[in-house]
């Protein structure tokens, strides 16, 4: 028996809405340029965590000293500056960091421990640890010039255009949903490393970012807005209190490393003032098997980022995406990766997903505050000493702020739902079956490695390992290409389905001209529209 119709007195539900309400600062709307330049140096500080990050954990295992550390962070932040830019002005001209990622650490590691540097290092020489880490930056170098040609073949001929037309909100949640909500374990494994700066620092950044707006009236934009720069302030200062106390004296390396503010290295190491330049390592070294494994880090990285890019325009309050402007903000991401082995920062690069989630906290998704955050990149980077400062912010303060901003990353995805029939059970299982594999099998491979040392696959062909291994230890590509595939093929004949996918919903974005906010939010500038049409 069917249920009744409801009554006009029983409550509705919420209706769909295809741009987020509420955001102060639209895509195309900029605030004023002093709250403008304090939001940009806001987005410069939120994409510093991974950019430090991801070298300090590498540099010492490629046998680099301090110096090359703070280098290789500068370079990194100087490229991405670059990349930003381009992305914003050419690329989707979404408000979207793109920065180094974790997707291509994987293969960063395998070629690090490849047999053929073991030779270089001496373990009376310094200088033969200097030299194995210029060689193996050299070497992925190689494989990052090879690799991003797949990205720019994809994006440039409009090939990833035509996967992205049959995606629908159904298939698009998990993707972006496991975008967000598949690096927890960045978020509280990494406060847990200093629980005593990394609790206080998420508790102070919820109090200030969702209670203080509603105690204090009067300036609750400045505290929603700005959570980010006090909650590092006032945490930074407790830490570095608890550092000259002598609060770690005697504590294991470990912990020092994480929770003293004196640490990094970076301060005294990082030069006055230093330019990157291409290939200042030396020339590329190119191996065939290392850029195949690059290769699938890249298109890895391509999917994660197309996530990325539903979810920025979420936040940013722009209309979904066209397939042509997402094919051609991969294009550009292409280039970005380009960039990064010419440069040669040792990393891929992507769509900074904690970026994503400031645009929510701040409710601010202007492009030009993102462009002036790529200038900030630029300025520090070049500015070594002054960048270095506030490179060295202790990483639990950094986790802290994952929990939050990849929180908001992977509600933007559950957001997508509203277009969808959740009571269809074709939906449910789509649902259900894509987010729980997303899950399960990147667990089991990241167990594996964990245990082993290697993971599940381990033939002698290291590439060809890494070229299985990297895309199933990915919750994001796992959950979003098994949602992609049911969903592009399980009844899809049938004529209620298309509705229950939400698909209608995104009909009109499909082409560029379908509705004229696409238009506004996605042209090129200066009328480069006319001589590179959109298909």
């Amino acid at each position: 028996m069917s249920a009744p119709a409801p009554k006009a007195s029983e409550p509705q539900p919420h209706p769909p809405k295809e741009q987020l309400p509420d955001i102060s600062y639209c895509i195309t709307s900029p605030p004023p340029w002093p709250e403008a330049i304090l939001l940009g140096f806001q987005h410069y500080l939120v994409m510093l965590g991974t950019t430090v990050l991801i070298p300090s954990a590498l540099v010492p295992q490629m046998g680099g000293r301090n110096e090359e550390k703070a280098k290789l962070i500068q370079t990194i932040l100087f490229v991405a500056g670059i990349n930003t830019l381009l992305q914003t002005v050419f690329g989707t001209r979404l408000p979207a960091v793109i920065g180094a990622s974790y997707t291509f650490v994987p293969v960063t590691i395998s070629i690090m421990l490849s047999g053929r540097f073991n030779d270089v290092a001496d373990p009376v020489d310094v200088r033969s640890f200097t030299l194995r880490f210029t060689r193996i930056i050299r070497a992925t170098q190689g494989a990052l010039i090879v690799a991003s040609t797949f990205q720019i073949i994809l994006g440039f001929s409009g090939l990833w255009r035509n996967v992205v037309r049959f995606l629908s909100p159904l298939s698009a949640a998990p993707l972006v949903g496991l975008v967000g909500f598949g690096l927890y374990e960045l978020g509280f494994p990494g406060v847990a490393k200093c629980i005593e700066i990394g609790l206080p620092g998420l508790i102070i950044l919820i109090l200030i970012s969702h209670y203080m707006p509603h105690v204090m009236k009067g300036g609750k934009h400045v505290f929603a807005r700005y959570a980010v720069i006090f909650t590092v302030a006032i945490v930074w200062l407790y830490a570095f209190f608890l550092t000259i106390g002598g609060a770690y004296n005697g504590d294991k390396t470990d912990t020092q490393r994480s929770c003293r503010t004196d640490r990094a290295g970076l301060i005294g190491a990082a030069p006055w003032i230093r330019v990157p330049w291409p290939f200042q390592w030396g020339s590329p070294l190119f191996d065939a098997g290392e850029a195949f494994a690059m290769m699938m880090a890249s298109f890895v990285a391509l999917v994660e980022s197309t996530g990325a890019f539903i979810a920025v325009s979420r936040y940013a309050s722009a209309t979904m995406p066209p397939p042509s402007v997402i094919s051609r903000g991969v294009g550009w991401q292409g280039v970005a990766i380009l960039i990064s082995g010419l440069f040669g920062t040792g990393i891929g690069s992507s769509v900074s997903v904690e970026n994503a989630g400031l645009l929510a906290l701040t409710k601010v998704g202007s492009r030009r505050v993102v462009q002036i955050s790529a200038g900030f990149m630029i300025f520090f980077s070049i500015l070594g000493k002054f960048g270095a400062v506030f490179a060295s912010i202790p990483a639990p303060i950094v986790a802290a702020l994952f929990c939050l901003f990849f929180a908001y990353v992977g509600a933007g995805g559950l957001s997508l739902l509203q277009y969808c029939n959740l009571n269809s059970f074709r939906t449910l299982f789509i649902l259900g079956f894509s987010i729980f594999l997303g899950l399960s099998i990147p667990q089991y491979f990241n167990e594996h490695t964990a245990i082993k040392g290697y993971g599940p696959i381990h033939t002698g062909a290291r590439w060809f390992n890494d070229m299985v291994n990297v895309p199933f230890s990915s919750k994001a590509f796992v959950g979003g290409c098994v949602a992609y595939f049911l969903d592009t093929t399980l009844h899809k004949k049938d004529g209620s389905i298309r509705k229950d996918r939400g698909k209608h919903w995104w009909d009109r974005f499909w082409t560029f001209k379908g509705d004229p906010r696409t238009e506004e939010f996605y042209a090129l500038p200066f009328n480069l529209h006319k001589y590179f049409p959109p298909a």
